[in-house]
């Protein structure tokens, strides 16, 4: 069992996770700015990148169990996409760990439910993550690139974001296609909602105006439902802020964690 890690700078401990099919590198753009104040930890999710299968993960509780085993003892955690959904579960479980919490493009349900009682429009319509699941098990790489640009979509420098999405892929290294089948799982089952209020630490829900693919009002929920979370809306921005909008991002980040950070003495 091996997961890639790869720690650069100095100062309070900062972990980032990334999202679905990709890897620890689409954080390149940020990682400079980040390191003058933290030391930034990122982590090849299992069977994604350069990391490992094993570690097999099938659920959520699986993966964050996978992913505890390379934080550091007390830490910041910062999640994209189905890494929010696992640092989510990751501070309700690792309790006293996780110091702060960032969710970016997050969601507590992924995939949209207007048929139960407890109705949820904030996600993706299932049929469309049904494909997905569909069009992997013939051709993988079509489903990612796929998946890329819908993440793309919305977002002013689109065209870049998702330009520098693929390059990000191509250069970490492709995924391993049981990790994309338990992401994909992942995603269609997962629900946080109720567990939400159970988040006892600093949260942070970033979130792009124009996302697609976790729509703001996923993000809306996320602030509303965790004691005391804050929220910040990157303008003209899609499912990647970090990427379409770096300056705007740090800034964002840097303020809520540089903030909490003299508000505890820490």
């Amino acid at each position: 069992m091996s997961l890639k890690v790869d720690s650069n700078g100095s100062g309070a401990p900062l972990v980032l996770l990334h999202g679905w099919g990709l890897n620890s590198l689409v954080w390149d753009s940020v990682l400079p700015e980040l390191a003058r104040a933290f030391t930034v930890t990122r982590i090849d999710l299992p069977g994604h990148g350069a990391s490992s299968w094993p570690p097999v993960f099938h659920d959520l509780p699986s993966l964050a169990a996978a992913l505890a085993t390379a934080l550091p003892p007390r830490c910041s955690l910062l999640g994209w996409s189905l890494g929010g959904i696992a640092a989510i579960e990751l501070a309700l479980t690792l309790g006293q760990r996780i110091d702060r919490l960032v969710l970016v493009s997050s969601t507590p349900r992924f995939v949209r439910d207007e048929d139960s009682f407890a109705t949820w429009v904030h996600g993706l319509p299932l049929p469309a993550l049904e494909r997905f699941a569909t069009l992997l098990e013939s051709d993988y790489e079509a489903t990612v690139r796929e998946f890329l640009g819908l993440q793309a979509q919305g977002d002013e420098h689109g065209r870049a974001a998702l330009r520098e999405l693929r390059k990000k892929l191509v250069a970490g290294g492709p995924p391993r296609i049981e990790a994309l089948r338990a992401g994909l799982d992942i995603l269609r089952g997962a629900d946080l909602r109720d567990r939400l209020p159970q988040v006892s630490v600093p949260t942070l829900v970033i979130a792009g105006e124009h996302d697609r693919m976790t729509p703001p009002g996923a993000a809306r929920v996320l602030a509303a439902r965790i004691p005391g979370a804050r929220l910040a809306i990157v303008e003209r921005a899609g499912h990647a802020p970090f990427l379409s909008h770096p300056q705007t991002f740090c800034r964002y980040l840097t303020d809520f964690l540089e903030h909490d950070l003299r508000a505890t003495g820490s």
